[in-house]
Parts: C-alpha cells; structure tokens; sequence
C-alpha cells in the first residue's frame, strides 16, 4: 500500500479496503481509519448482555433480522415492493430467526448440575 509510504505527510489515514489494510497500519504513526461495504450496509452494534458464543451469534442473527426488516419495510413504504410481498419475506425472515433460537438453545432452561 503506497499511501503507507507517505503517511507522514496525514493526519488520518481512510482505507475502504476494510480489515486487510491494518498490517500496513501498524508500521506507521498516522491514525488509520477504516470501513468497508459491509460495515456501512450491514452495521452492527457491539453485544454487551451475558456472554456465551450462543447468545453473540443470535445477537447477530437478530441484529441481521432487524436490518433485512428496515429495508422491506422502506421498499413497501416507497411503492417498490407490495404490502403482500414485504409480508411474506418478514415472515420468512422471522420463520429463519425462529429456528436459529431453538438450534442455539437460546431460552431454554439449563440442566441443573
């Protein structure tokens, strides 16, 4: 990465190659600034309730189900997608979170020890 190179003459450093860019940034003192597509399509808040790896990925599960629902909702609204339509992709959505929180446990009472 070339622009790692002249890093002195930065102040920030704004990579929209993502993830792939950090090595390089770590040999340099300017601060460096990144995003990709994902990130700006897809963004994601930080999980901060009770951890296992269960609970994280039906967050994640979830915050996906919350974002797919925003966008049908704003195609529906803006007469890009029928009322009848919006519904039976929601409805599918929630059928596929449905059964990522039975395969995940999540809800269900532990054994006791």
């Amino acid at each position: 990465m070339r622009v790692y190179e002249q890093a002195h003459k930065f102040d920030v450093i704004h990579s929209h190659v993502g993830y792939p860019a950090l090595p390089y940034a770590s040999s340099v003192e300017t601060r460096p600034m990144t995003n990709s597509r994902d990130d700006f399509f897809y963004p994601r808040s930080r999980y901060h309730g009770n951890f296992s790896p269960q609970h994280l990925a039906f967050n994640a599960n979830l915050q996906e189900f919350a974002q797919k629902v925003g966008y049908i909702c704003a195609l529906e609204t803006n007469g890009k997608l029928p009322p009848g339509a919006a519904y039976q992709q929601i409805k599918a959505l929630w059928e596929q979170l449905k059964s990522s929180k039975k395969t995940l446990g999540i809800g269900e009472t532990p054994p006791e020890a």
